[in-house]
């Protein structure tokens, strides 16, 4: 069985320092690479880009970021919209949309459902980051995004597909809008940070008649009487618990200590929440 490209990506470490996004740029604009690429224009395109999702409110609020690119797809829609052959997917798994064959045809933009494809209106042609190919056959073994990321977001493997689906369920990686079923070979690790919600919260205490952070606090959360989640207090009584769906509803939290308890119903919207502080109550 042959071996294929894959690129993982972990939205965990990407601090949005774009090196990646400026390495791309370095690599395309103004070089055209025949068979591969034409030369990127120098604005407009973004081949490589970086997506940013806050997350909760003040005082727990964070900002992620993801990058995005062309999914070098299996099953690319792309590839359906081409006519004489303009896109190819090439037996190490690389989609390679060729800068001759696709001139006019601007219905391969249209055909990605990711947003991945941009229009040059100069050469009328679509355009997409090919997976650095042009750099592997000469023997590199990583792309330019994952050389000059100093926070190890990517990680470039060319693997057999079993051994590709084996690291996937290994390390829980998902791939983007998996209901198209077009079979993407760029994994996410973390992709929750922007897809799922968390809940948060402050528990404290009266201890003689004084306010005081309740660390080391057990909670518990329970959807419809069934448990998702648990977390324990850290010093400051605050507490997180992620992976939680969208628009989701009938949640019941519980909060017990030997100085108290507490019990709180909610519902989720497509945010992130933030409880508030809450006190337990003496038992």
């Amino acid at each position: 069985m042959a071996k294929k490209w894959n690129l993982i990506v972990d939205v965990a470490r990407c601090d949005n320092c774009r090196l990646c996004f400026l390495a791309v740029k370095d690599e395309y604009v103004g070089n055209d690479f025949p068979g591969y690429s034409a030369a990127q224009p120098e604005h407009g395109h973004n081949w490589l880009d970086i997506r940013r999702k806050e997350r909760g409110s003040y005082p727990l609020l964070e900002a992620r970021f993801m990058p995005v690119m062309c999914n070098h797809c299996d099953s690319a829609p792309c590839i359906e919209a081409a006519r004489e052959g303009a896109v190819r997917k090439r037996p190490d798994g690389i989609v390679i949309i060729d800068p001759e064959k696709s001139k006019g045809q601007k219905q391969i933009v249209d055909a990605c459902p990711y947003g991945a494809i941009c229009w040059n209106e100069e050469k009328q042609i679509p355009q997409a980051w090919p997976f650095d190919a042009q750099l592997l056959d000469k023997g590199w073994t990583r792309v330019r995004g994952e050389q000059t990321c100093p926070m190890d977001v990517y990680r470039t493997l060319q693997v057999e597909d079993d051994e590709m689906q084996r690291i996937q369920a290994e390390e829980g990686l998902e791939v983007l809008k998996p209901e198209l079923e077009t079979r993407p070979r760029v994994y996410y690790k973390n992709l929750h940070l922007m897809t799922q919600c968390f809940v948060a919260g402050t528990v404290v205490r009266h201890e003689g008649g004084v306010e005081e952070c309740a660390a080391g606090v057990e909670v518990v959360l329970r959807q419809e009487g069934r448990e998702v989640g648990r977390a324990t207090t850290d010093t400051f009584g605050e507490f997180k618990i992620d992976r939680l769906e969208p628009n989701s509803r009938g949640y019941q939290l519980e909060v017990s200590a030997s100085s108290g308890s507490l019990s709180i119903q909610f519902d989720l919207g497509d945010e992130s929440r933030y409880l508030g502080t809450m006190t337990l109550a003496a038992g």
